[in-house]
């Protein structure tokens, strides 16, 4: 006589559920992933916003420094970190900061006479902040990409726009 037992029954039934809960382990870590991403870009422009607007303070402080030759910006952002006109070291950076979005060097927004006024991403992805912005760049409300934040001192008192 052959005797039968329940597991005989049941052989891969814990399959099946192991399949399962792998599966549905999957699409949670995916829809992790993706949240963790936002989240990470969301830093990144928060890092470009407080940077840039840095640079800008900068660039409007070495501007507004009087040297007895005019008004002069500097040449390169090394110049905010160390001011060549000065005969004592004058910082207006602690160092020269890269672009946080894609980790390379700030494009540079030339100024008239020379030298620069500003700097913005070189980024052509779409910001996820697109309102909410400080006065200073109300601007840059809905723009497209992230090369049209641009963090400048204007001449003649447009500091931040445009």
């Amino acid at each position: 006589m052959v005797r039968r037992t329940t597991a005989g029954k049941q052989q891969g039934f814990a399959y099946g559920w192991v399949l399962m809960l792998v599966l549905v382990m999957g699409v949670y870590l995916a829809e992790v992933g993706e949240v963790w991403q936002t989240r990470i870009k969301r830093a990144r422009e928060a890092e470009l916003i407080r940077i840039g607007d840095e640079v800008r303070r900068a660039v409007k402080a070495y501007t507004e420094q009087n040297t007895g030759q005019g008004t002069q910006y500097p040449k390169e952002l090394a110049d905010l970190v160390k001011d060549p006109r000065m005969p004592v070291t004058k910082r207006y950076l602690r160092r020269v900061y890269k672009d946080p979005i894609t980790g390379e060097d700030f494009q540079l927004i030339p100024a008239p006479g020379g030298g620069f006024m500003g700097v913005y991403s070189k980024s052509t992805e779409k910001p996820l902040k697109q309102d909410n912005f400080p006065s200073e760049y109300s601007s840059f409300k809905d723009k497209p990409s992230y090369t049209e934040w641009r963090f400048a001192h204007w001449p003649q008192g447009n500091s931040g726009r445009r």
